[in-house]
């Protein structure tokens, strides 16, 4: 086997224009949370920059029920889950708070998978997996169906937390299921962290407050190729595969340790450090992995870049902003909700408060900070980019845009008035954007 510097020099660029082809195929198929790579981003002129109720919405569908998962698609089919309530569901309210803790319900639920029509709105199937009283409860601003599905264009992978991942093919025949026992979260806030898809299979993460689990699994059988403990607390942050030029890891943030594991469930390394809350997902570009995490009662707030090769404890000592393996670390710049979108060598973040600010990708050095996004604007959904322009997703149903570059500028705002919780998704020239009650195909009217 070849181990030369040439060799490992030709594994990157293979892996750089995969990325590359991915990311032309991202514009067309949107298989996951934030799109090909979990990346958010997308070029393509055609694509919608202004919109309201009535400008620019090819099709609007009401959703039955409530999920704060992501849009996913291939081809000309979406793919949304929702829960739906036999009983009346409280109002959300906006912003942070405390006091959002909610005693499990007494009223049935059925957990859906739907397929619906790009180009028309029209449901083409919808799947009802199971039904019956929710084994858990959830924080008013969590929903029974916050994990984004999956699909690689032949099946469909719906993970509901605490209930199972079930598997369509893309007409809607249920291929096969699996199920965990019902665990307890913190607080009762309830599970949203999506599955991963890599090659031939699915890696599912569940940390939570009475045994956490990483696992692996066959994605044509369901089959439990392996699965690991973890001495970790309640997170909702994703797993995110990173192939980076020296192999391929599965990187895990989490409140105690930052896990990555090899593709056999091995530990390679781990960093601690991150806030007492975990949310916003991994990525990863020119070699460097991010990861974040910035709960907003913390103080620690870090987001890191990390280099690949990394093993053993790597953490960071209390003086340090960076070392052999961690490239930055900007120690108070995290969000605690939405994952920051990485365009053009420059890190957004988005701060669930209104606040954005800039960073250079490959050294962390500030470009702008915290330029304040609205008096009262408050962001769950993590922003994408495209054409230039960051989006960022209000939770009242405003998305400001705003001018990727080394200056802050706002470009305008685009008006729904319908509360968004899920991070929209991209498809060709169409934007999907998910609100409690709706889901909407965004297009330039003549498209």
């Amino acid at each position: 086997m070849k181990t030369s510097a040439g060799y490992l020099v030709s594994v990157y660029i293979s892996l750089l224009v995969f990325g590359l082809i991915s990311r032309v195929l991202g514009e067309v198929n949107w298989p996951q949370f934030r799109g090909a790579g979990a990346m958010g981003i997308a070029e393509n002129r055609a694509l919608p920059e202004n919109w309201d109720q009535g400008r620019n919405v090819s099709w609007k569908v009401p959703v039955e029920g409530m999920g704060w998962s992501c849009p996913s698609v291939w081809g000309d089919r979406v793919f949304i889950t929702t829960a739906v309530s036999a009983g009346e569901i409280e109002k959300i309210k906006e912003g942070l708070y405390f006091g959002g803790e909610r005693p499990a319900p007494k009223d049935i639920h059925e957990w859906r998978v739907i397929c619906i029509d790009l180009k028309t709105g029209k449901t083409l199937w919808s799947k009802t997996v199971d039904r019956g009283i929710p084994p858990h409860a959830r924080h008013l601003k969590n929903s029974y169906a916050s994990e984004t599905p999956i699909t690689d264009g032949e099946r469909v992978y719906a993970y509901f937390g605490n209930v199972g991942l079930f598997t369509f093919d893309m007409d809607g025949n249920k291929l096969w299921e699996h199920r965990w026992k019902p665990v307890k979260t913190r607080h009762g806030w309830g599970t949203a962290a999506s599955p991963c898809l890599h090659k031939d299979r699915i890696y599912i993460i569940n940390d939570n407050d009475e045994q956490s689990f990483l696992a692996a699994l066959d994605k044509k059988t369901g089959e439990v190729i392996w699965s690991k403990e973890r001495d970790e607390p309640s997170n909702w942050s994703p797993p995110f595969v990173w192939e980076n030029s020296l192999r391929t890891e599965i990187i895990t943030p989490g409140t105690g340790r930052t896990r990555s594991y090899d593709l056999d469930g091995n530990v390679l390394w781990t960093l601690r450090g991150l806030s007492s809350i975990t949310v916003p997902s991994p990525f990863a570009e020119d070699d460097l992995l991010y990861l974040c995490s910035g709960y907003v009662g913390d103080k620690r707030k870090p987001l890191f870049a990390i280099k690949p090769g990394a093993k053993g404890d790597i953490t960071l000592d209390s003086d340090e902003i960076q070392n052999r393996f961690i490239a930055w670390c900007q120690k108070k710049a995290a969000p605690y909700m939405p994952t920051p979108v990485l365009y053009r060598d420059r890190v957004y973040v988005l701060l669930d408060r209104g606040l954005l600010s800039c960073y250079e990708a490959k050294t962390g050095r500030v470009i702008y900070d915290r330029e304040r996004l609205g008096r009262s604007a408050k962001f769950t959904a993590s922003p994408l980019a495209y054409n230039g322009r960051i989006f960022c997703f209000g939770e009242r149903g405003e998305t400001v845009v705003v001018a990727a570059g080394d200056s802050f500028k706002m470009l305008g705002r685009n008006e729904l008035g319908d509360l968004i919780m899920a991070t929209p998704a991209i498809a060709g020239d169409c934007l999907l954007i998910r609100t409690v009650r709706h889901l909407y195909c965004i297009r330039k009217a003549g498209s």
